[in-house]
């Protein structure tokens, strides 16, 4: 009886049922959009780009323009298939290594002129420091002492000697920019009772050393370097330092100035001959006077 006692179980209603979600996110087998290949090609382009505009950085800009072509046209590609939803940006990251690339090119082309340049214009510089430290022709071997009595002999018609020949004392070598170098008789000096350089039983000269500088431009003179042989085998005659001389040249020598250094050599006692040898600095040529004992 119990059948009939018990109340009847009603139906559930259709929209209680559970529902399955649908929907194009949802539907069985759809990938997520593929964009990562076309926001990268748009961040490389635009950085390449604006690398361009530096032409230092030409490497930068066809570095970066280069990667930049290579995910944009795949980006594109992934677009067409369906499998990215950012064409556009793509295709703008495309341009932009374009542009990169074609800055990468102008950028080194004049990159590579600027440093031609730059090499070129050292290359004169040198070549010019060069010319103007050689002696000038017809005014390296003066017979007087000093210009005055140099052009006194180039008036009387004697004949010069050659450039690379040593001088005689009083002779001046005049160089390209005006700097004229003088060297004086070698005359007996008696070094101080603490001079340094000085053998006993040798013999001790002292020659004096003229700079002028006749050029538009100052001299600095603390490169000038004083040499001395004696004998006729040309044994190194060692400088002598005391409290009178051996203390080279110093300072910059302004145009229109000159400056007179005293030097003394130490030479053995049956020297004939000093051979002094005067270098301005590293970019002049040197030359050597011949002086009598």
């Amino acid at each position: 009886m119990s059948q009939f006692t018990q109340p009847p179980q009603s139906p559930q209603p259709p929209h209680s049922q559970p529902q399955q979600p649908y929907g194009p996110a949802h539907a069985p087998g759809l990938r997520p959009a593929r964009n990562g290949l076309g926001i990268a090609a748009l961040i490389l382009g635009l950085i390449g780009a604006v690398s361009g505009l530096v032409p230092f950085l030409f490497w930068l800009a066809g570095i970066l323009g280069t990667i930049a072509l290579i995910l944009g046209l795949v980006g594109r590609g992934r677009a067409k298939r369906g499998e990215a939803t950012n064409k556009k940006m793509a295709t703008f990251g495309t341009v932009l290594a374009l542009i990169a690339l074609i800055m990468s090119v102008v950028g080194a082309v004049i990159t590579f002129k600027a440093v031609d340049d730059a090499v070129n214009d050292l290359n004169k510089a040198v070549s010019d420091t060069k010319t103007s430290a050689k002696p000038k022709a017809g005014e390296d071997a003066g017979k007087g002492k000093g210009a005055e009595k140099e052009k006194a002999d180039d008036k009387a018609g004697k004949e010069e000697k050659p450039t690379g020949e040593a001088l005689e004392a009083g002779d001046a070598i005049v160089y390209d920019d005006d700097l004229t170098v003088t060297v004086g008789d070698a005359t007996k000096y008696s070094p101080g009772e603490f001079a340094a350089g000085h053998t006993k039983g040798n013999k001790a000269y002292q020659v004096a050393v003229v700079i002028e500088n006749a050029g538009k431009e100052k001299f600095d003179s603390a490169l000038v370097t004083v040499e001395g042989r004696a004998g006729k085998d040309g044994v190194d005659a060692e400088q002598i330092f005391d409290d009178k001389v051996g203390s080279g040249f110093t300072g910059t020598i302004l145009p229109g100035k000159k400056v007179t250094v005293l030097y003394a050599f130490d030479a053995p006692a049956d020297a004939k001959n000093l051979t002094v040898e005067v270098s301005p600095s590293f970019t002049y040529d040197s030359t050597q006077w011949d002086l009598k004992l």
